[in-house]
Protein backbone atom coordinates (compact mmCIF):
# COMPACT_ATOMS: atom_id res chain seq x y z
CA UNK A 1 0.00 0.00 0.00
CA UNK A 2 2.86 2.34 0.81
CA UNK A 3 4.32 1.77 -2.65
CA UNK A 4 0.99 2.72 -4.27
CA UNK A 5 0.77 5.87 -2.16
CA UNK A 6 4.29 6.87 -3.14
CA UNK A 7 3.48 6.21 -6.80
CA UNK A 8 0.34 8.34 -6.46
CA UNK A 9 2.37 11.17 -4.96
CA UNK A 10 4.91 10.92 -7.77
CA UNK A 11 2.17 11.06 -10.42
CA UNK A 12 0.55 14.08 -8.78
CA UNK A 13 3.90 15.84 -8.56
CA UNK A 14 4.71 15.11 -12.20
CA UNK A 15 1.31 16.33 -13.34
CA UNK A 16 1.55 19.58 -11.38
CA UNK A 17 5.05 20.17 -12.73
CA UNK A 18 4.33 19.35 -16.38
CA UNK A 19 0.63 20.20 -16.53
CA UNK A 20 1.14 22.56 -19.46
CA UNK A 21 2.35 19.59 -21.55
CA UNK A 22 0.25 16.75 -20.10
CA UNK A 23 -3.15 18.46 -20.50
CA UNK A 24 -2.83 19.02 -24.28
CA UNK A 25 -1.55 15.46 -24.65
CA UNK A 26 -4.60 14.08 -22.81
CA UNK A 27 -6.91 16.20 -24.98
CA UNK A 28 -5.14 14.93 -28.09
CA UNK A 29 -5.52 11.30 -27.01
CA UNK A 30 -9.20 11.80 -26.10
CA UNK A 31 -9.97 13.41 -29.45
CA UNK A 32 -7.97 10.80 -31.35
CA UNK A 33 -9.73 7.84 -29.69
CA UNK A 34 -13.14 9.46 -30.14
CA UNK A 35 -12.68 10.23 -33.84
CA UNK A 36 -11.15 6.82 -34.61
CA UNK A 37 -14.09 5.06 -32.95
CA UNK A 38 -16.56 7.22 -34.90
CA UNK A 39 -14.83 6.43 -38.19
CA UNK A 40 -14.68 2.72 -37.42
CA UNK A 41 -18.32 2.63 -36.28
CA UNK A 42 -19.87 4.70 -39.07
CA UNK A 43 -17.31 5.55 -41.77
CA UNK A 44 -19.63 6.51 -44.67
CA UNK A 45 -17.65 9.57 -45.82
CA UNK A 46 -14.23 8.61 -47.20
CA UNK A 47 -12.94 12.19 -47.04
CA UNK A 48 -12.79 12.30 -43.26
CA UNK A 49 -12.19 8.57 -42.81
CA UNK A 50 -8.45 9.06 -43.15
CA UNK A 51 -5.73 8.93 -40.54
CA UNK A 52 -4.18 12.20 -41.66
CA UNK A 53 -7.47 14.07 -41.25
CA UNK A 54 -8.06 12.50 -37.83
CA UNK A 55 -4.55 13.42 -36.65
CA UNK A 56 -4.91 17.03 -37.82
CA UNK A 57 -8.28 17.46 -36.12
CA UNK A 58 -7.05 15.77 -32.93
CA UNK A 59 -4.03 18.09 -32.90
CA UNK A 60 -6.36 21.09 -33.21
CA UNK A 61 -8.45 19.77 -30.31
CA UNK A 62 -5.38 19.51 -28.07
CA UNK A 63 -5.11 23.32 -27.94
CA UNK A 64 -8.85 24.05 -27.70
CA UNK A 65 -11.40 23.76 -24.84
CA UNK A 66 -13.07 20.41 -24.18
CA UNK A 67 -16.30 21.64 -25.78
CA UNK A 68 -14.44 21.83 -29.09
CA UNK A 69 -13.74 18.08 -28.94
CA UNK A 70 -17.44 17.39 -28.43
CA UNK A 71 -18.37 19.68 -31.33
CA UNK A 72 -15.83 18.05 -33.67
CA UNK A 73 -17.01 14.57 -32.70
CA UNK A 74 -20.62 15.55 -33.39
CA UNK A 75 -19.53 17.11 -36.70
CA UNK A 76 -17.79 13.89 -37.74
CA UNK A 77 -20.95 11.91 -36.94
CA UNK A 78 -23.14 14.30 -38.96
CA UNK A 79 -20.78 14.29 -41.94
CA UNK A 80 -20.75 10.50 -42.03
CA UNK A 81 -24.54 10.38 -41.82
CA UNK A 82 -24.81 13.04 -44.53
CA UNK A 83 -23.10 10.67 -46.94
CA UNK A 84 -25.72 8.07 -46.07
CA UNK A 85 -29.05 9.79 -45.50
CA UNK A 86 -30.10 13.42 -45.23
CA UNK A 87 -33.04 12.45 -43.01
CA UNK A 88 -30.70 10.85 -40.47
CA UNK A 89 -28.57 13.99 -40.42
CA UNK A 90 -31.64 16.10 -39.69
CA UNK A 91 -32.87 13.91 -36.82
CA UNK A 92 -29.48 13.34 -35.20
CA UNK A 93 -28.44 16.97 -35.74
CA UNK A 94 -31.55 18.30 -33.98
CA UNK A 95 -30.94 15.80 -31.16
CA UNK A 96 -27.33 16.94 -30.76
CA UNK A 97 -28.35 20.60 -30.74
CA UNK A 98 -30.98 20.08 -28.04
CA UNK A 99 -28.54 18.07 -25.92
CA UNK A 100 -25.86 20.74 -26.20
CA UNK A 101 -28.32 23.35 -24.98
CA UNK A 102 -29.46 21.06 -22.16
CA UNK A 103 -26.12 20.07 -20.69
CA UNK A 104 -24.60 23.53 -21.23
CA UNK A 105 -27.50 24.92 -19.18
CA UNK A 106 -27.42 22.44 -16.30
CA UNK A 107 -23.96 20.86 -16.21
CA UNK A 108 -21.47 22.84 -18.33
CA UNK A 109 -18.50 21.45 -16.38
CA UNK A 110 -19.34 17.87 -17.37
CA UNK A 111 -18.44 18.29 -21.03
CA UNK A 112 -16.13 15.29 -20.97
CA UNK A 113 -18.96 13.03 -19.76
CA UNK A 114 -20.99 13.58 -22.94
CA UNK A 115 -17.97 12.44 -24.93
CA UNK A 116 -16.82 9.61 -22.66
CA UNK A 117 -20.27 8.03 -22.30
CA UNK A 118 -20.57 6.77 -25.93
CA UNK A 119 -16.93 5.64 -25.85
CA UNK A 120 -17.60 3.59 -22.71
CA UNK A 121 -20.62 2.02 -24.41
CA UNK A 122 -18.43 0.91 -27.30
CA UNK A 123 -15.86 -0.45 -24.81
CA UNK A 124 -18.66 -2.34 -22.97
CA UNK A 125 -18.07 -0.46 -19.68
CA UNK A 126 -20.85 2.21 -19.63
CA UNK A 127 -21.76 1.56 -15.98
CA UNK A 128 -18.56 3.18 -14.71
CA UNK A 129 -19.68 6.67 -15.79
CA UNK A 130 -22.76 7.08 -13.52
CA UNK A 131 -20.82 5.65 -10.56
CA UNK A 132 -17.89 7.99 -11.15
CA UNK A 133 -20.10 11.06 -11.64
CA UNK A 134 -21.99 10.24 -8.46
CA UNK A 135 -18.66 10.29 -6.61
CA UNK A 136 -17.06 13.40 -8.11
CA UNK A 137 -20.03 15.20 -9.66
CA UNK A 138 -23.32 16.73 -8.57
CA UNK A 139 -26.98 15.78 -9.09
CA UNK A 140 -26.85 17.93 -12.25
CA UNK A 141 -24.46 15.33 -13.67
CA UNK A 142 -27.56 13.24 -14.39
CA UNK A 143 -28.18 15.57 -17.35
CA UNK A 144 -24.74 15.09 -18.90
CA UNK A 145 -24.86 11.32 -18.35
CA UNK A 146 -28.33 11.17 -19.91
CA UNK A 147 -27.17 13.23 -22.90
CA UNK A 148 -24.28 10.85 -23.43
CA UNK A 149 -26.67 7.87 -23.35
CA UNK A 150 -29.00 9.53 -25.89
CA UNK A 151 -26.08 10.39 -28.19
CA UNK A 152 -24.93 6.78 -28.21
CA UNK A 153 -28.36 5.25 -28.80
CA UNK A 154 -29.23 7.68 -31.59
CA UNK A 155 -26.14 6.78 -33.59
CA UNK A 156 -26.44 3.11 -32.63
CA UNK A 157 -30.01 2.94 -33.91
CA UNK A 158 -29.09 4.46 -37.26
CA UNK A 159 -26.09 2.16 -37.72
CA UNK A 160 -28.12 -0.88 -36.67
CA UNK A 161 -30.86 -0.12 -39.23
CA UNK A 162 -28.72 0.97 -42.17
CA UNK A 163 -30.06 -1.71 -44.48
CA UNK A 164 -33.69 -0.90 -43.65
CA UNK A 165 -33.21 2.84 -44.17
CA UNK A 166 -31.27 2.30 -47.40
CA UNK A 167 -34.07 0.08 -48.73
CA UNK A 168 -36.56 2.98 -48.46
CA UNK A 169 -35.91 4.35 -51.94
CA UNK A 170 -38.09 5.02 -54.94
CA UNK A 171 -38.31 6.91 -58.21
CA UNK A 172 -38.29 10.68 -58.53
CA UNK A 173 -42.09 11.01 -58.32
CA UNK A 174 -42.23 9.29 -54.94
CA UNK A 175 -38.95 10.56 -53.45
CA UNK A 176 -40.77 12.94 -51.08
CA UNK A 177 -42.91 10.15 -49.69
CA UNK A 178 -39.88 7.95 -49.13
CA UNK A 179 -38.02 10.81 -47.44
CA UNK A 180 -40.93 11.30 -45.07
CA UNK A 181 -41.02 7.55 -44.44
CA UNK A 182 -37.29 7.47 -43.62
CA UNK A 183 -37.62 10.51 -41.36
CA UNK A 184 -40.59 8.96 -39.54
CA UNK A 185 -38.81 5.63 -39.21
CA UNK A 186 -35.74 7.19 -37.58
CA UNK A 187 -37.73 9.47 -35.24
CA UNK A 188 -40.09 6.69 -34.12
CA UNK A 189 -37.21 4.30 -33.58
CA UNK A 190 -35.33 6.73 -31.34
CA UNK A 191 -38.35 7.95 -29.36
CA UNK A 192 -39.70 4.43 -28.84
CA UNK A 193 -36.36 2.97 -27.78
CA UNK A 194 -37.29 1.42 -24.43
CA UNK A 195 -33.75 0.23 -23.76
CA UNK A 196 -32.50 3.81 -23.98
CA UNK A 197 -35.24 5.07 -21.64
CA UNK A 198 -34.55 2.37 -19.03
CA UNK A 199 -30.80 3.03 -19.22
CA UNK A 200 -31.30 6.78 -18.71
CA UNK A 201 -33.52 6.16 -15.67
CA UNK A 202 -31.11 3.61 -14.19
CA UNK A 203 -28.08 5.85 -14.65
CA UNK A 204 -29.91 8.91 -13.28
CA UNK A 205 -30.94 7.07 -10.11
CA UNK A 206 -27.41 5.69 -9.76
CA UNK A 207 -25.83 9.14 -9.97
CA UNK A 208 -28.28 10.60 -7.44
CA UNK A 209 -28.02 7.70 -4.96
CA UNK A 210 -24.22 7.56 -5.07
CA UNK A 211 -24.03 11.33 -4.59
CA UNK A 212 -26.39 11.34 -1.59
CA UNK A 213 -24.65 8.45 0.19
CA UNK A 214 -21.09 9.64 -0.35
CA UNK A 215 -22.08 12.99 1.19
CA UNK A 216 -23.14 11.31 4.45
CA UNK A 217 -20.97 11.68 7.55
CA UNK A 218 -20.38 7.97 7.99
CA UNK A 219 -17.29 5.82 7.78
CA UNK A 220 -16.53 4.35 4.36
CA UNK A 221 -19.25 6.49 2.78
CA UNK A 222 -17.67 6.31 -0.70
CA UNK A 223 -17.38 2.51 -0.64
CA UNK A 224 -20.97 2.14 0.57
CA UNK A 225 -22.12 4.58 -2.11
CA UNK A 226 -20.38 2.62 -4.87
CA UNK A 227 -21.82 -0.70 -3.68
CA UNK A 228 -25.33 0.78 -3.38
CA UNK A 229 -25.01 2.33 -6.84
CA UNK A 230 -24.05 -1.00 -8.37
CA UNK A 231 -27.00 -2.79 -6.71
CA UNK A 232 -29.55 -0.13 -7.73
CA UNK A 233 -28.20 0.03 -11.28
CA UNK A 234 -28.51 -3.74 -11.72
CA UNK A 235 -31.99 -3.84 -10.17
CA UNK A 236 -33.42 -1.05 -12.35
CA UNK A 237 -31.93 -2.49 -15.54
CA UNK A 238 -33.27 -5.97 -14.79
CA UNK A 239 -36.72 -4.72 -13.72
CA UNK A 240 -36.85 -2.62 -16.88
CA UNK A 241 -36.02 -5.71 -18.89
CA UNK A 242 -38.86 -7.63 -17.26
CA UNK A 243 -41.36 -4.82 -17.80
CA UNK A 244 -40.41 -3.63 -21.30
CA UNK A 245 -38.43 -6.59 -22.72
CA UNK A 246 -35.29 -4.53 -23.39
CA UNK A 247 -33.33 -7.75 -24.00
CA UNK A 248 -30.36 -6.77 -21.85
CA UNK A 249 -27.84 -9.45 -21.00
CA UNK A 250 -28.02 -10.48 -17.33
CA UNK A 251 -24.42 -11.66 -17.40
CA UNK A 252 -23.26 -8.48 -19.16
CA UNK A 253 -25.05 -6.21 -16.68
CA UNK A 254 -23.63 -7.98 -13.62
CA UNK A 255 -20.07 -8.30 -14.95
CA UNK A 256 -20.14 -4.75 -16.29
CA UNK A 257 -21.20 -3.33 -12.94
CA UNK A 258 -18.53 -5.34 -11.11
CA UNK A 259 -15.90 -3.95 -13.49
CA UNK A 260 -17.34 -0.47 -12.95
CA UNK A 261 -17.06 -0.92 -9.18
CA UNK A 262 -13.39 -1.93 -9.46
CA UNK A 263 -12.61 1.04 -11.70
CA UNK A 264 -14.29 3.46 -9.29
CA UNK A 265 -12.23 1.96 -6.46
CA UNK A 266 -9.16 3.13 -8.39
CA UNK A 267 -10.82 6.55 -8.76
CA UNK A 268 -11.45 6.65 -5.02
CA UNK A 269 -7.78 5.87 -4.34
CA UNK A 270 -6.69 8.94 -6.28
CA UNK A 271 -9.48 11.31 -5.21
CA UNK A 272 -10.67 10.31 -1.71
CA UNK A 273 -8.15 8.14 0.10
CA UNK A 274 -8.63 8.67 3.85
CA UNK A 275 -7.79 6.87 7.09
CA UNK A 276 -10.96 6.33 9.15
CA UNK A 277 -8.97 4.80 12.02
CA UNK A 278 -7.64 8.29 12.86
CA UNK A 279 -10.99 10.07 12.74
CA UNK A 280 -11.32 12.96 15.18
CA UNK A 281 -14.50 14.68 16.41
CA UNK A 282 -14.12 18.26 17.50
CA UNK A 283 -16.62 20.47 19.30
CA UNK A 284 -16.30 24.23 19.73
CA UNK A 285 -18.43 27.35 19.83
CA UNK A 286 -18.52 31.05 19.11
CA UNK A 287 -20.95 33.80 20.06
CA UNK A 288 -23.71 32.49 17.76
CA UNK A 289 -23.22 28.76 17.07
CA UNK A 290 -22.05 25.44 18.45
CA UNK A 291 -19.92 23.47 16.00
CA UNK A 292 -19.59 19.69 15.83
CA UNK A 293 -16.84 18.76 13.36
CA UNK A 294 -15.78 15.32 12.21
CA UNK A 295 -12.25 15.36 10.78
CA UNK A 296 -11.00 12.41 8.74
CA UNK A 297 -7.32 12.69 7.78
CA UNK A 298 -6.11 11.90 4.29
CA UNK A 299 -3.62 9.12 3.73
CA UNK A 300 -0.43 10.83 2.65
CA UNK A 301 3.02 9.30 2.43
CA UNK A 302 5.91 11.64 1.85
CA UNK A 303 8.65 10.51 -0.47
CA UNK A 304 11.90 9.57 1.16
CA UNK A 305 14.59 12.12 0.44
CA UNK A 306 18.01 10.79 -0.52
CA UNK A 307 20.87 12.39 1.37
CA UNK A 308 24.25 12.37 -0.31
CA UNK A 309 27.22 12.75 2.01
CA UNK A 310 30.07 14.61 0.36
CA UNK A 311 33.66 14.19 1.50
CA UNK A 312 35.92 17.16 1.01
CA UNK A 313 39.01 15.66 -0.63
CA UNK A 314 41.08 18.81 -0.14
CA UNK A 315 40.46 18.75 3.61
CA UNK A 316 41.29 15.03 3.75
CA UNK A 317 44.63 15.60 1.97
CA UNK A 318 45.47 18.43 4.41
CA UNK A 319 44.81 16.18 7.40
CA UNK A 320 46.91 13.41 5.87
CA UNK A 321 49.86 15.76 5.27
CA UNK A 322 49.64 17.04 8.85
CA UNK A 323 49.80 13.49 10.21
CA UNK A 324 52.84 12.70 8.06
CA UNK A 325 54.70 15.76 9.35
CA UNK A 326 53.85 14.79 12.92
CA UNK A 327 55.25 11.29 12.41
CA UNK A 328 58.54 12.73 11.21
Amino acid sequence: MTTLLVAKQILMTLYSRYEVYITPLLKFMTALISLLLINSRIGYMDTIDRMTVVLIVALMCSFMPMNFIVVMSALFVLLHLYSFSLECVLVVGVGFFLMFLLYLRFSPKDTLVVLIMPICFLLKIPYVVPLAMGLIGTPASMVSVGCGVIAYYMVHYVVQNVSVIAAMTGDETSSINFSVARFKFVVDGILNNKEMAVTIIAFAFTVLLVYLIRRLSIDYAWTIAMAAGVVVNIMILLVGDLMFDTKVSLFGVIVGNIVAFLLTVVLQFFVFNVDYSRTEKVQFEDDEYYYYVKAVPKVVVSRAEKKVKQINSQKSNTVQRTRSAHDR
